[in-house]
């Protein structure tokens, strides 16, 4: 993200939660850390906390992105913004999903107000990641929870969609929902990290090698680098270490984002 911004999410998640980050935010050292750790993409995931914003940013990211060879850029609207013409114009420009932090921006995933996005994603045949969890510090938020999410996927069923850090702390009830249905995915940021207890009471062991093996192709690895209070390698080390087949790894590292992201 821009660095102003950047800074500016920093600044909120060190007050919120005490955080400290290390981590590069310039996109040439941020890169440059990510090919370290063995990552020959990423998807980078912007989000609009107020309105009249979002264009601004989403044109942005995707100029940085046309002069990276690692960065898969996804675009953001505000529910208050014009939402048609603000994902419309980036997804023709080359944007690859959709993200909401749902909490942050104090929009849920039914809410109606995203129906013409979500119209969008069939259209353009372009996913969405929501934060739909109420992880690590939203169990009261209104616009988070299964049943929100729940709404949306009976709303639109043939939209594919991630829920960001395997749904905690609903964990449980998200992979109920991605067994039942084909087009809903997981990723692992954050949640499956060797540190996790640190800062949140979630323990990854909860989530046995069974889960990824019946549901390969549909959990993601995913971190949230660069915004996170560790090192890098906590995110994955826990997960290479599981006793998986060849077939679920290969879907955790790279067969199920290819799958949500689609032929673009």
């Amino acid at each position: 993200m821009p660095d102003r911004l950047m800074a500016a999410i920093r600044e909120a998640l060190t007050d919120a939660a005490g955080w400290e980050f290390d981590h590069p935010t310039d996109r040439t050292a941020l890169e440059a850390a990510l090919r370290e750790a063995g990552i020959d993409q990423y998807v980078a995931l912007p989000y609009a906390h107020k309105s009249g914003m979002a264009a601004e940013l989403n044109d942005w990211l995707l100029k940085e992105a046309k002069s990276s060879r690692m960065c898969l850029p996804f675009a953001t609207v505000h529910p208050a913004d014009d939402v048609h013409a603000v994902v419309e114009a980036a997804f023709k420009n080359g944007a690859r999903g959709l993200k909401f932090q749902c909490p942050v921006q104090e929009v849920a995933p039914d809410d109606p107000r995203l129906d013409p996005a979500y119209e969008l994603c069939v259209e353009y045949d372009r996913p969405v990641l929501h934060h739909a969890g109420t992880a690590p510090m939203f169990g009261d938020s209104p616009h988070v929870g299964i049943e929100r999410f729940r709404q949306f996927r009976e709303q639109f069923p043939e939209v594919r969609a991630c829920c960001a850090h395997m749904g905690t702390f609903e964990h449980e009830a998200f992979l109920d929902i991605a067994r039942a249905d084909e087009n809903v995915y997981l990723d692992t940021s954050f949640a499956m990290a060797t540190v996790v207890d640190r800062h949140v009471e979630f323990d990854p062991a909860v989530i046995d090698d069974g889960v990824f093996e019946e549901l390969a192709g549909r959990i993601m690895y995913g971190s949230d680098f660069p915004n996170m209070p560790h090192a890098y390698e906590r995110e994955f080390e826990g997960l290479i270490q599981r006793n998986l087949s060849e077939t679920a790894f290969e879907a955790l590292f790279r067969g199920a984002a290819e799958q949500f992201l689609g032929e673009v």
